[in-house]
């Protein structure tokens, strides 16, 4: 079984890609979705989100919202603004965000290899969140939020999907957040067999974001029989070394009944703490910032406390292990509801000001996690800690999707 696959995508025609493409429908509410599409009927989050198009309040997870999604997705192919391309294609992909450039390739990946564990993943997944994809994808018979993958980065490999972009890109679009898209379809068989040997060849793909997602591709490949169509999923494939991860940190509403001040001191029973002037950006794995009653402080984990194990050694570990657990009693992140977690696009100005706003007791800036313990996590069949990666920039929803009927 082929690793990947070139496939016929259904995508916007020629000076559509605008008004169509949409943020990935996981990083939205549904009252935010329905402000990002006022006055846009072609947005893709017309599919995404079909709440947006039920009165206020709708449960995103009634019948009539996929039903809604369904007949949204066939009113955009009836008014041509969406066609199914004629043959199969691989396309390149490039995202520009500021000074951060990745390409990467579109692509069918194989259920298969997911389900073998070629496709590596590092994290668990919900029922709940795995049904909500799998009647998405059964409603609309096609797959419109890609998978984000990385591979681990080959000169050669990441030479040839350059190559393309020597050309003009079919789609080359400024989204409303800043975020430049830009697509090329690959129809040359020469090219597509090239692309297609290359990551054959790959030992493995990891999962970066979507295993829900994937997931869900796997159960809906079994409720079709195993039918071919049914049997890949719509994947986005970055090198590894262009992928930007960035810091996924911490706020606790509590001390655990500690003043600040006792606090302090059992934090620093356990870590290396330096008060500080300025916000703390962490300049090495090991290393946190803690914003505490209007102050900033470096802390540095002791080396004895930092385990060699792929899992234990990652800071999002370290920090639960070290401080979370023990001093602050938070024993499952994923279901305490005095943590919260703040992506790092945000910037350490929101640490300061929900704890100054009284909120929250206590912030903790995080190292971004590195894609190379992501990979190491995934190799080892282990799974990662809740909120340890946050990826930007974000893959467009509605710019190539995998029709599965």
């Amino acid at each position: 079984m082929p690793l990947i696959r070139p496939f016929a995508g259904l995508r916007p025609v020629a000076g559509r890609a605008e008004d169509v493409v949409a943020p990935p429908y996981d990083v939205l509410n549904s009252a935010e979705a329905r402000t990002r599409a006022a006055g846009r009927p072609w947005s893709f989050l017309h599919v995404s989100k079909a709440e947006i198009d039920l009165p206020e309040g709708a449960d995103p997870h009634a019948d009539e919202v996929y039903a809604r999604a369904a007949s949204n997705l066939q009113s955009m192919l009836q008014e041509g603004v969406l066609v199914r391309d004629p043959q199969p294609c691989y396309y390149i992909y490039r995202l520009v965000m500021g000074d951060h450039r990745q390409t990467g390739l579109v692509a069918a990946a194989s259920v298969a290899a997911y389900d073998s564990n070629r496709i590596r993943k590092h994290e668990f997944t919900r029922p709940d969140k795995e049904d909500d994809r799998v009647r998405q994808i059964e409603a609309l018979q096609a797959q419109t939020g890609p998978v984000l993958l990385a591979y681990e980065s080959r000169p050669d490999v990441d030479a040839l999907l350059e190559a393309v972009t020597a050309r003009d890109p079919d789609v080359d679009l400024v989204a409303d957040d800043g975020i430049s898209h830009a697509l090329w379809a690959v129809s040359e068989q020469a090219v597509i067999e090239q692309i297609s040997s290359a990551f054959d060849a790959m030992p493995a793909l990891y999962i970066a974001d979507g295993h829900h997602r994937s997931a869900a591709a796997s159960r809906v490949a079994v409720s079709h029989g195993g039918s071919d169509a049914a049997s890949w999923f719509l994947t986005v494939i970055f090198p590894h070394r262009q992928m930007q991860i960035l810091d996924y940190n911490r706020v606790v509403r509590d001390l655990s009944g500690m003043s600040a001040e006792t606090f302090l001191a059992r934090v620093a029973e356990r870590f290396e703490v330096v008060p500080v002037a300025d916000p703390v950006h962490p300049q090495g794995p090991g290393h946190f910032g803690m914003y505490l009653a209007g102050q900033w402080y470096r802390l540095a984990a002791r080396p004895e406390n930092i385990p060699a194990d792929p899992v234990g050694r990652l800071d999002v570990s370290v920090l639960a292990n070290q401080l979370l657990s023990p001093l602050l009693g938070i024993e499952d992140p994923r279901r305490e509801t005095r943590i919260d977690f703040v992506g790092g696009i945000r910037g350490l100005e929101e640490l300061e000001r929900r704890v100054d706003s009284g909120e929250m007791a206590v912030a903790f800036s995080m190292y971004a996690t590195r894609m190379e313990d992501l990979m190491a996590v995934a190799d080892a069949g282990e799974v990662m800690p809740p909120k340890s990666t946050w990826f930007e920039p974000k893959l467009a929803d509605g710019l190539v999707s995998l029709v599965i009927d």
